[in-house]
């Protein structure tokens, strides 16, 4: 690039495209850290440089832009290099979530018309006996080491010129699907053009105050549409993204790298902080760097997001949004968490998910597609320039959840004078038993209360009086003990008679998705195989 017309070479790619946020970063903050992981550590023009050495490799293999790449690896420097090489390349990038099972990935990869697949070390040997039932792709490239009968990223890194390509890309051109977690059946694709996930990025920025001398410590998975979404809000502002190298969640090796890092932001989902709060020694840790914890994907309990504030201070703020979303829909900051001092109903606001963010348009309505008053339940529709395009390869269901512009998301919530948006829960997961509505959130705030519950689950399982009965999934707490008896009697003195559980289960632990979310459907499924559940 020639250093006397910057200027010129700053307009190289078009306004809207993640191919212009690339080259941008590479002139004006070439000698920044990008990316850390583990031992290395790479500039944003080391970046640039390694992303058109990919996208000249993938165009001699044949594929041309629209063509379809997929991603399957648990975080790595690498993948940042395939979601950047479909970002200058024109490509469209699928990441699919390493948790699946062959016939999981066999199916996603053959619908997502993969033509190059890059795999991570692990993943290997689960994609090698599905290659004859992958007729659409024509290569295979393994990340952080060799495979054999497989190219290898690093040595295409070497073997293909850096500058940049010769290719168009526009703004209105899709380049990722964010699949949906399955919990309701098969996956589906939310598609994404570059617009509308910088949109996305440009609204996350300005809300959170995001800045170039900012350090986000990465944790969350970048397969999924939250962590992606904040993590490359942090690269399009010339901030540092640090990728933690685990494969699962280690708190203590998050706490040590916070501290080492001198790490100003942190993004996790409930979950995480109360096994951060479990480090020992925990106090002894210098982390009086950490500007932001940015939490999402599932609901905080109250009890725990005080215990997190009492620890870390006021730096807590939260996201609400889904796949096809954007993500975000709503945000409640870090000033509406400074209210631990002030009165309960001050206090209440904790437990909503926040006004609706920047330039998107939310509202609630009941099941004529009326608007519904404040403090009344309703359906959340959204609408803003950053939700998906559609759904990849389903039109129907993309016109059955965008209805006249609006998203219709499946949540339930009610909203107060203010805008505050308090989510109930899930529309799929109601419990109505005895004729009753009872939002499962409701009770799992008060069992949160128990001095032994550690986490719950609250369900309607089959009831021969009731049709449904309100069912509690517990695990206790280290050490603690109590019974169902104890519990129920707990929740009778908070709770209306018909909200409180009819039977209670203890279980080691409960089954989630890689993002945190409790499968509500995996611990419903042995109490209804006899029977559909009707809501």
């Amino acid at each position: 690039m020639s250093r006397k017309l910057i200027l010129k070479e700053l307009s190289r790619y078009k306004i809207g495209t993640y191919a212009d946020i690339i080259y941008r970063n590479a002139i004006l903050n070439k000698d920044r850290l990008a990316f850390a992981y583990g031992t290395e550590r790479i500039t944003f023009s080391v970046y640039n440089e390694r992303v058109n050495s990919i996208v000249r490799a993938l165009c001699s293999m044949g594929l041309e832009k629209g063509d379809g790449i997929g991603l399957l690896s648990w975080n790595c420097l690498e993948c940042t290099e395939v979601f950047g090489a479909a970002m200058k390349g024109g490509f469209v990038v699928s990441p699919f979530n390493p948790r699946m099972q062959a016939e999981e990935l066999d199916y996603l990869i053959n619908f997502s018309e993969v033509k190059a697949l890059f795999v991570g070390p692990e993943l290997v040997g689960i994609i090698d006996p599905l290659r004859p039932r992958l007729p659409g792709v024509a290569h295979y490239v393994s990340l952080e080491k060799e495979a054999p009968g497989m190219l290898f990223h690093n040595q295409l890194l070497t073997t293909f010129p850096k500058e940049e390509p010769d290719i168009v890309v526009n703004e209105d051109d899709p380049f990722i699907i964010f699949y949906t977690s399955g919990t309701t059946g098969v996956p589906r694709g939310a598609i994404y053009t570059h617009y509308r996930k910088l949109e996305e990025a440009r609204t996350k920025a300005l809300t959170i105050g995001m800045q170039k001398d900012d350090r986000h410590v990465m944790i969350l998975p970048l397969f999924h549409i939250g962590g992606w979404s904040h993590f490359w809000a942090y690269y399009c502002v010339g901030a540092s993204n640090i990728i933690m190298t685990q494969r699962t969640f280690d708190p203590a090796a998050t706490i040590q790298t916070i501290q080492d890092e001198k790490a100003t932001d942190l993004h996790i989902v409930p979950t995480q902080l109360l096994g951060m709060l479990a480090v020992p020694n925990i106090d002894g840790y210098d982390l009086t760097s950490l500007k932001r914890i940015w939490y999402a994907a599932s609901p905080m309990p109250l009890e725990l997001l005080r215990r997190g504030i009492e620890r870390f201070g006021p730096v807590f703020a939260q996201g609400y949004g889904q796949t096809e979303s954007g993500p975000d829909i709503a945000i409640l900051s870090r000033e509406d968490h400074d209210v631990l001092d002030k009165s309960p109903d001050e206090q209440k606001v904790l437990t909503s998910c926040g006004q609706p963010c920047l330039w998107v348009h939310a509202r609630i309505v009941d099941e004529n597609h009326h608007d519904v008053e404040p403090h009344i339940v309703g359906d959340i529709i959204v609408q803003s320039k950053s939700v998906m395009a559609g759904y990849w390869r389903m039109p129907d269901e993309t016109n059955e959840a965008v209805i006249d512009g609006w998203l219709h998301t499946g949540d339930m919530a009610y909203y107060d004078e203010r805008g505050y948006i308090y989510i109930v829960d899930r529309k799929k997961d109601m419990i109505i038993t005895g004729g009753e509505n009872v939002y499962p959130r409701e009770v799992e705030e008060v069992l949160y209360r128990h001095p032994a519950v550690s986490e719950c689950a609250v369900i309607g399982v089959p009831d021969e009086k009731w049709v449904e009965r309100v069912h509690a999934v517990i695990v206790l707490k280290e050490g603690q003990n109590t019974s169902p008896d104890e519990i129920v009697a707990f929740c009778k003195e908070h709770l209306a008679r018909y909200k409180t559980p009819r039977s209670v289960e203890f279980v080691d632990s409960l089954p989630r998705n890689p993002q945190g979310k409790i499968l509500k459907k995996e611990l419903r499924g042995k109490y209804w195989q006899k029977e559909e559940r009707q809501i």
